[in-house]
């Protein structure tokens, strides 16, 4: 194979609001952290042990402002991106890194408000009954324009 291949690809909860961050010129900047968990069991104590890796995510410009405006903390989403290191020198002299996913593609998944309006259409209402007309009533005569 020729080249070189740098690809990302997780599912994964927020771990926080959308951090965005404006430049002139109108572009844009977006950050935040995503959870992915690993679950196992432990052969020795027969206990179940699940990881959590943070992953700083990164989306610029058109994608960062749709982050923002639908995307909050607990919200699960796909992205698609390439890993990107940075370096810089900390207050004490030190170097220091970061390891972010720079994201070009992302589909979000589930989101809070999705999952809680779900939640409530689920549950049945309580004081209301439902009313679902018969075949052949008077009230589903003409009500669609289907020829059969």
């Amino acid at each position: 194979m020729a080249g070189t291949l740098n690809k990302a690809m997780l599912i994964g909860h927020l771990g926080d609001e959308v951090k965005m961050h404006y430049f002139e010129g109108g572009n844009s900047i977006g950050r935040f952290p995503i959870a992915t968990n690993e679950s196992y069991t432990n052969r020795q104590t027969g206990e179940k042990v699940t990881t959590t890796e943070w992953h700083n995510i990164v989306v610029r410009n058109k994608l960062a402002e749709i982050c923002e405006k639908y995307l909050s903390k607990g919200d699960k989403v796909f992205v698609e991106g390439r890993i990107k290191t940075r370096q810089w020198e900390g207050q004490d002299g030190t170097k220091r890194y970061s390891t972010e996913i720079h994201v070009n593609d992302m589909t979000f998944l589930t989101t809070k408000k999705e999952l809680q309006s779900n939640q409530l259409a689920s549950s049945p209402p309580k004081t209301e009954e439902k009313s679902t007309p018969k075949m052949g009533s008077e009230s589903s005569k003409d009500d669609d324009d289907l020829p059969f």
